[in-house]
């Protein structure tokens, strides 16, 4: 008798051991939606200052958001023959207009003081112009569409002129090199962006709609000396070098002269709401 019992006991231990098994695996087989993941990994990685190019958190955090889809994010991607540039799920359709009034929309994911997540979803032929991102690196994932990139590096040391000796109010103009001049595609390679190196500077233009996963490390911060400026490229032609000043290496055309100018009018964005998977933090 005792030892049926026994039995018996030990068959419903195994059980439950064996369930607790399962319950346990099917828990571990649960993944994390990819932009948590991708989270997790930018708080693990960032500290508060740029990384170093081509470091192994670097190419681990772009080989993650080279994976990362519209779904992933909450967008669905957007066709051609239907450019309204939201890209984001639930839009009314009764709330379309003509795409030349449609600004550019500006979804926040998560902003910190290390970091900041977001999203830009351009309608066709919208432009966000030619701006900086002092002692900032920036990781860009295209999600749908085709994205024109013009990016430039300054030179060094300073190659910096003035335009107009001697007119009040004329603005300086600083040598910058040409480093990206392309179009981009989900398929694309991360373009990845440093203080110095990379395209820092750069200018994007939508070719149809588009969707772009931007992270930004250590994000803008007015205080920090971290603002975003913006500029007019001329060619190198424009302006003639000074006297002392050392003649540019390579062709000519790889060059150009950047005036700082104010935010342009014709920029319009809007703030979006992020319908991904939330975040925790």
């Amino acid at each position: 008798m005792l030892s049926r019992l026994f039995k018996a006991g030990e068959k419903v231990l195994l059980n439950l051991v064996s369930k607790k098994d399962l319950h346990m695996a099917s828990r571990n087989q649960e993944k994390s939606p990819k932009v948590q993941e991708l989270y997790d990994l930018c708080k693990e990685t960032f500290t508060g200052k740029a990384p170093s190019p081509a470091s192994m958190p670097v190419q681990k955090l772009c080989s993650v958001l080279d994976s990362v889809s519209p779904a992933d994010v909450g967008l669905q991607e957007v066709s051609q023959d239907d450019d309204r540039g939201y890209g984001v799920s639930g839009v009314s359709r009764f709330n379309r207009v003509g795409r030349w009034a449609q600004p550019i929309t500006f979804l926040d994911i998560h902003e910190c003081d290390t970091f900041t997540m977001c999203i830009f979803c351009f309608p066709t032929s919208s432009v966000i112009p030619l701006h900086d991102h002092p002692e900032m690196a920036v990781f860009s994932k295209i999600l749908y569409g085709s994205l024109h990139v013009k990016a430039y590096d300054w030179v060094e040391p300073p190659c910096i002129i003035t335009q107009n000796k001697g007119v009040p109010g004329s603005l300086p103009a600083r040598l910058a090199k040409l480093v990206s001049d392309k179009v981009i595609t989900p398929q694309s390679e991360i373009p990845v962006l440093y203080p110095k190196t990379g395209g820092n500077l750069h200018c994007f233009t939508a070719l149809t709609p588009c969707a772009v996963l931007d992270i930004l490390t250590p994000p803008y911060k007015e205080s920090a000396g971290r603002s975003c400026s913006y500029y007019m490229d001329y060619p190198f032609s424009t302006f003639a070098l000074e006297k002392g000043m050392k003649t540019v290496e390579g062709k000519e055309d790889e060059y150009a002269w950047l005036v700082q100018i104010d935010t342009p009018d014709d920029l319009h964005m809007r703030p979006g709401s992020y319908t991904g998977p939330t975040i925790r933090v």
